[in-house]
């Protein structure tokens, strides 16, 4: 069982509007979804689509922690999260809508051929004490599961020590995608981690511009003590280093229509592929072919991600350097 642990969950609102963003102005929105989000609760609902057992647990407090284990019982994902009550759970907002250069000036218009802009609004998410910490390594240990995925940000209060503390409190086999800063602060040995080029450059200090840069980055990581580090980079592939052997695969060339999500369906793949025993390299290409049928839905949640009928079709190289 792959147990997930979302420290800092977040209602994810996205909110369309029709047109530019006005200061000192009340208008009205054309659409708005709300999603369960949160590293770890995406890796569940991935390993869940992908046929695997799973269960959630973190960090959830008020209506919109309701909301969040609500909207992980409709995909059949069980749920044991700590419950807080300083704050309740995060909102993170993001509003769509048309750039002001892009002002629509004819109804006639074609709206899907007019530039957009994205606003992101985060909230840092409740402050937590060393009392929850404690329920979180109970809560870790009543599960005992084959791997542990400690995914997303760190709420106010929680630091690289907390998660060491839980990786280390019994002898599941650990993941962490976390923020880079956080990364080379973490002491324990970790069996795999997932950082993307964001959080590879933070935690190593290379700039990641080319799959040899990533390649570079990721051996680092992989001597700080993370046993197989999967750098994902986004439309260029992947690079997954291991004990024996650096992996690279290439993104497949597919018609993209919602990128949301894929790195975690990269990792939660990689993950169910390990727990059911597969090799290094299929494992990679299991990640690869589950990203690929991700990116060419709208949207995160999806209730069936079978890699079987494109894992074929992945290429994997071994790296020479």
């Amino acid at each position: 069982m792959i147990l997930t642990l979302t420290p800092n969950p977040a209602v994810d609102q996205t909110i369309e509007m029709d047109e530019p963003l006005e200061p000192d102005t009340v208008q009205t929105s054309v659409g708005a979804k709300f999603d369960a989000g949160g590293n770890g609760i995406n890796v569940s609902q991935f390993v869940r689509a992908l046929g695997g057992e799973t269960t959630a647990t973190g960090i959830t407090g008020g209506f919109t922690g309701y909301f969040i284990e609500q909207s992980l019982s409709e995909f059949d994902i069980p749920t044991d999260f700590c419950q807080i009550e300083s704050q309740p759970t995060r909102i993170s907002t993001t509003i769509l809508a048309p750039a002001r250069e892009g002002v629509q000036t004819s109804r006639m218009d074609d709206e899907d051929d007019l530039p957009r802009s994205e606003y992101r609004l985060l909230q840092t998410g409740p402050e937590v004490t060393e009392h929850i910490v404690d329920l979180l390594v109970e809560t870790v240990r009543e599960h005992d599961p084959e791997i542990l995925n400690i995914g997303g940000s760190l709420p106010p209060g929680m630091d690289a020590a907390a998660v060491d503390r839980i990786a280390a409190a019994g002898d599941w086999e650990t993941a962490v995608d976390i923020h880079g800063d956080v990364l080379t602060d973490l002491e324990e040995t970790y069996e795999y981690c997932r950082p993307n080029r964001e959080e590879l450059e933070a935690a190593t200090g290379i700039t990641v511009e080319t799959i040899t840069d990533c390649e570079q980055a990721a051996k680092q990581l992989h001597e700080m003590g993370f046993e197989r580090v999967i750098a994902s980079m986004g439309s260029e592939g992947a690079v997954m280093v291991t004990p024996e052997q650096t992996l690279y695969s290439s993104a497949v060339d597919v018609e993209v229509v919602d990128t949301v999500g894929a790195g975690d369906a990269l990792f939660a793949a990689i993950l169910w592929a390990y727990e059911q025993g597969w090799s290094d390299e299929k494992a990679l290409r299991a990640g690869v072919a589950t990203a690929w049928k991700l990116v060419t839905v709208t949207g995160s949640s999806v209730r069936d991600l079978n890699p079987q009928d494109r894992i074929d079709e992945v290429r994997v190289w071994e790296m020479d350097g």
